[in-house]
């Protein structure tokens, strides 16, 4: 059981946080920077990145309870925004929308929190992942040693991104336009199973009776 959940949170986090394609958007923005200038800039994302991820994790359950949703709602709701992101990276509208977003920031805000927006927020933090992050704990109903494993977790995940950040212009090389391409669409399928999941979950728990 364990187990189970430590891979799905581990699939899920990676293709939500997918690393591989913030590459070419971290050349892009860092273009200019040196070397020193790029790695604090990377640092700094990852920190604040994990900083959110990590906070939705462990008190995203609470908000909603706060808000007066339930999670099997927001299970299906959010199985059905995990479902729209997959959508979007079969069919090649994700990193279009990233780049975007990275191409409006440069102009509004000249790079100066390059590391805070948009990188950190919502390139990596972004709605997907936090929706992820919120739906992961909520499966891991309270159990202390699940929440551990789901934060280390946030933390590979989000190594990997400083990882590529750091590898970016050598992964963008490597990968190429058609190894985006493949990639992304590889881990848009994979998204979607895991998206319909969720929402077969939370439509599991409103429909099972309550206990007596």
């Amino acid at each position: 059981m364990l187990l189970d959940y430590i891979s799905a949170a581990l699939v899920t986090l990676l293709v939500t946080l997918d690393p591989p394609a913030l590459a070419p958007i971290f050349v892009s923005l860092t273009r200019g920077m040196n070397a020193d200038e790029r790695r604090r800039v990377a640092l700094r994302a990852a920190l604040i990145a994990f900083g959110i991820l990590a906070f939705f994790g462990l008190g995203g359950e609470i908000l909603l309870r706060l808000l007066g949703v339930g999670i099997p709602a927001f299970r299906i709701s959010g199985g059905l925004l995990l479902f729209w992101i997959a959508f979007e990276m079969v069919f090649e509208r994700r990193n279009e929308r990233k780049q975007h977003t990275a191409d409006v920031a440069i102009t509004e805000d000249h790079i100066r929190n390059v590391a805070a927006f948009p990188l950190a927020i919502p390139l990596m933090a972004g709605p997907g992942a936090i929706t992820a992050t919120i739906l992961l704990a909520g499966r891991a109903d309270s159990n202390p040693i699940y929440l551990g494993f789901l934060i280390a977790l946030i933390a590979l995940g989000v190594a990997s991104c400083f990882l590529v950040f750091m590898m970016a212009d050598r992964v963008s090389r490597i990968l190429g336009v058609t190894g985006n391409v493949v990639l992304s669409r590889l881990l848009g399928v994979i998204l979607a199973g895991l998206a319909v999941q969720f929402i077969i979950n939370g439509v599991e728990a409103l429909l099972r009776p309550p206990a007596l």
